[in-house]
């Protein structure tokens, strides 16, 4: 190797070094629009609308979400589950109520739930996986949230404010 190649050599390798930790320190962007439109196996009835926004950083190991809704009435749970879209797929992580939130009695608009999601907070199969997997999920458009209402009163599933199997629902896609 001449004298420039030992030279050029090293600084092709940090630089690409630096690429590949750029890449991975970069935040990713993720949204979801909730309708009753979207809910599976059938749509709801449900005027309520939502909008989930994520953001992956701290290199991978953290996830930052909002979730807002528009006139939904007696939230019960949200969560993400797994699932392309047109499949019903399990939860793997519980974004409402959280930290002391209890469900949420009558109409309510605005900000459902708002947080972070870390590896300990998976569930379900992504229980003891590293957070980097539901990202990769979250890339391939394989993941979706869900809001669950109920009125307290049987039958279940009779209306809006009482969608126990979930009232609206978003797939995840990358912005």
């Amino acid at each position: 190797m001449t004298a420039t190649g030992r030279i050029w050599a090293p600084l092709a390798v940090a630089a690409l070094a630096l690429a590949a930790f750029s890449v991975h320190a970069e935040e990713l962007n993720f949204e979801a629009t909730l309708t009753g439109a979207g809910q599976i196996p059938e749509p709801t009835k449900s005027k309520a609308t939502g909008e989930l926004k994520l953001t992956v950083h701290d290199g991978g190991k953290k996830i930052s979400y909002t979730l807002t809704v528009t006139d939904l009435q007696n939230a019960t749970a949200a969560e993400l589950h797994l699932g392309a879209a047109y499949i019903n797929g399990k939860p793997v992580a519980k974004l409402f109520p959280m930290h002391g939130a209890t469900a949420r009695k009558g109409a309510f608009s605005g900000v459902l739930a708002e947080g972070t999601i870390t590896a300990a907070d998976l569930l379900g199969p992504l229980a003891g996986s590293p957070l980097s997997d539901f990202v990769d999920l979250l890339r391939e458009g394989s993941a979706y949230v869900n809001i669950h209402t109920s009125d307290g009163v049987d039958p279940p599933e009779s209306g809006p404010g009482d969608y126990r199997a979930g009232e609206i629902r978003g797939q995840i896609a990358m912005k």
